[in-house]
Parts: C-alpha cells; sequence; structure tokens
C-alpha cells in the first residue's frame, strides 16, 4: 500500500510541472553584436532587460542619449540604464514581450528562447516577420 501511494505522490508532481516550462532567462548576456552586456532581471511581476555596460563605446560613449527614440520627450535620456526588453512572461517554452532597439527607435514583439546553457534566442518580429539573434551569457 505504502508504495502504491509513493508512486501516486510521484505521478501527481509530475503532473503538476508543466512539461515544457520556459526555461530561466534572468542574467548577463552579451547582445549579438557584443557591443553592450544586457542584465535581465524581474521588474514588478515581469522581466525586463537594460543596458548594463557598453562593450563598444557609443558616439557619446557612456553618456549616449536616446536619439533615435520616436518620443521627443525620451531623446534626452542616457541609454546606459534604459530598459530595450520588458514585460517578458513565461508562455510554455518560451518568454514573450517586447523589445526595444535604439540603433532605429523601434519596438517590437519579442520571443526569447535558452538554446542550451549559455545561448539566448532573441527574436523581435513586426508581423509574421521575425529577426533572430543569438546572446552569449557573460561568464
Amino acid at each position: 500500500m505504502a508504495g502504491r501511494m509513493r508512486i501516486a505522490a510521484a505521478l501527481a508532481l509530475a503532473l503538476a510541472v508543466p512539461a515544457s516550462a520556459a526555461e530561466p532567462i534572468a542574467g548577463r548576456w552579451y547582445t549579438a553584436e557584443k557591443d553592450a552586456v544586457v542584465a535581465i532581471a524581474p521588474c514588478g511581476k515581469t522581466l525586463c532587460g537594460r543596458i548594463e555596460k557598453f562593450l563598444v563605446p557609443p558616439p557619446q560613449g557612456n553618456d549616449q542619449r536616446d536619439v533615435n527614440n520616436p518620443d521627443p520627450a525620451k531623446r534626452q535620456r542616457r541609454l546606459l540604464g534604459t530598459a530595450i526588453l520588458w514585460s517578458f512572461t513565461p508562455d510554455g517554452d518560451v518568454w514573450r514581450g517586447q523589445i526595444y532597439d535604439p540603433k532605429s527607435g523601434k519596438s517590437y514583439r519579442s520571443v526569447l528562447r535558452r538554446k542550451g546553457p549559455g545561448v539566448l534566442e532573441v527574436k523581435g518580429c513586426v508581423g509574421p516577420f521575425c529577426q533572430t539573434q543569438e546572446w552569449k551569457r557573460v561568464g
């Protein structure tokens, strides 16, 4: 009887865990161009990613402003510390949210997925069209 209860308990526990849960994405990541480090961490009930460090200094260095932002009120904000990923929540085996490209000043629907222990697949999408990059975990 006790053996059956252990098996039943183990089965119930296995069924309670989603079969394909999104792998954690929090941490520090090199962008695909290796020009910055983005730190992904909780922001309230969701995850966001902020520019933590420039590896290739932008034209104005660490004081670079968000000059390409379509909102004139945001063009004076410093890029260092700006959230370029926001509102990410797990959805099956991926994370869904929004991504901002400071070089173009555009925001896109985004999907993030872990591709092994040190790789993050980053997709930015407009309608059915997506562009994919791979970011590497900071050692």
